[in-house]
């Protein structure tokens, strides 16, 4: 049965208690989901508010003079949808939900939609299923509406065709071990392709960064790919890969990955680790920054901590790569470049003018080569395995038989040195 695509008219709420130690503006957070809100397809952001709070309301999240002077809005706007920019639990939901006749949606829920209507891969689908699932589980069991699949969202918000389905937690964890089983299966694929790639010694160099900071146009510039760059929150998820001949240097294998975001849900870190898992096999990391964004400080935070907590060798090599300068006025964007000059592990660069990739790319080069090391190794005539392993990575500069074998003088990366040491 076919259904016309309708607009769900939505509106933001960002609740703010105020505490001392904020990092963020309430208005930058606000404008922040507003933004994640217009990246789902068919939702059209009627109006958003900041709600400051004196505290949070177990029950309903609001006082109840708010949650009259918003339900007086909303209906007068004909608002379907609700956003809430933060944590909202099952009982507030509820209850908001049956005050103002709408339907509601929390940050992780919001993130969550969206992921799923931008999966392409078949990893990258599995995983927002899992989360969204995980999600679920989290809430009191009810009944939960879902959207039919035309647009392949998870079907929080709603729309036309909806249908009630009642999903209790043993159906939830049936679904999830089958999940697992199916992604396991995808990851194993995914691995035999990683472990040829290692095969060939292509140093890894990892784009990571704040969503929509512009990681994308970098990639494309610099690899003449066509992966979709949109000035959008999470316009890329899958990763994506490619090789990069480096003037006078290494090839390189780039990746592109998906844009970190503050408050990231929970159980997207966990589903995600894998899709991150060349940010942990990087031989350099560029940690791409919106420099024209004035949350870029606070940003640049929440991608250190992501990191972090994905456990990336602090031994890796970070490059801050300061993006967007063509975006800053005359004399901000000669004081960002001369603040970047001034520490070696800084570029100012412009993804669209290329103003300052040269520069990036040389020192990429560099750092690439001062990393390789010469080493003497000596294997028997029975360590044929290590020998072709050797050749297959052409690490070899010199090779002498020995009486009970052979010396090799190897030129390689650190982690060409540790893949050897496992064999």
């Amino acid at each position: 049965m076919e259904y016309e695509t309708q607009t769900t008219r939505a509106w933001v709420l960002r609740p703010e208690v105020k505490s001392a130690d904020a990092r963020r503006e309430a208005s930058f957070a606000l404008e922040e989901a507003v933004s994640l809100a217009a990246a789902l397809p068919d939702l059209e952001v009627v109006g958003a508010d900041v709600v400051n709070l004196r505290k949070i309301q177990p029950g309903q999240l609001f006082g109840s003079g708010k949650i009259e002077e918003l339900k007086t809005k909303l209906k007068a706007e004909h608002i379907d949808l609700v956003l809430i920019d933060g944590p909202v639990t099952p009982v507030q939901q509820r209850n908001l939900e049956k005050e103002w006749k709408v339907k509601l949606l929390d940050r992780t829920g919001l993130i969550l939609e969206i992921f799923s209507d931008r999966a392409r891969t078949r990893e990258g689908v599995l995983q927002v299923e899992m989360a969204a699932l995980s999600y679920q589980r989290t809430r009191l069991v009810r009944a939960w509406t879902h959207l039919e699949r035309q647009r392949g969202g998870l079907g929080f918000v709603g729309g036309p065709g909806e249908t009630q389905i009642e999903a209790d937690r043993r159906a939830i964890d049936e679904q999830l071990v089958r999940l697992r089983r199916q992604l396991a299966k995808v990851v194993k694929t995914r691995e035999l392709h990683r472990g040829a790639r290692a095969k060939v010694p292509y140093p890894i160099v990892a784009l990571v960064g704040y969503t929509n900071a512009g990681k994308s146009t970098l990639f494309n510039r610099v690899t003449g790919a066509d992966v979709l760059a949109k000035d959008m929150l999470f316009a890329t998820l899958d990763p994506t890969m490619r090789r990069l001949e480096l003037t006078d240097g290494p090839e390189v294998i780039l990746s592109d990955t998906v844009g970190f975001i503050s408050d990231l849900p929970t159980e997207l870190v966990a589903s995600f680790r894998a899709t991150l898992e060349e940010v942990l096999a990087a031989d350099i990391i560029l940690h791409v920054r919106d420099i024209s964004h004035s949350e870029s400080e606070v940003q640049a935070e929440d991608v250190a901590e992501i990191l972090s907590s994905l456990g990336v060798d602090e031994d890796t090599p970070q490059l801050e790569v300061w993006n967007k300068i063509d975006l800053l006025e005359g004399d901000d964007a000669e004081a960002m470049q001369k603040a970047a000059a001034r520490n070696e592990d800084i570029f100012a660069i412009s993804s669209i003018d290329g103003t300052g990739i040269e520069e990036l790319l040389s020192e990429i080069t560099q750092r690439l080569q001062a990393e390789l090391t010469v080493e003497t190794i000596s294997l028997p005539f029975s360590a044929g395995k290590e020998r072709a392993w050797l050749f297959e990575e052409n690490v070899i500069e010199a090779e002498e038989q020995t009486e009970t074998g052979y010396d090799f003088t190897v030129k390689w990366t650190a982690r060409q040195a540790a893949n050897f040491r496992k064999l």
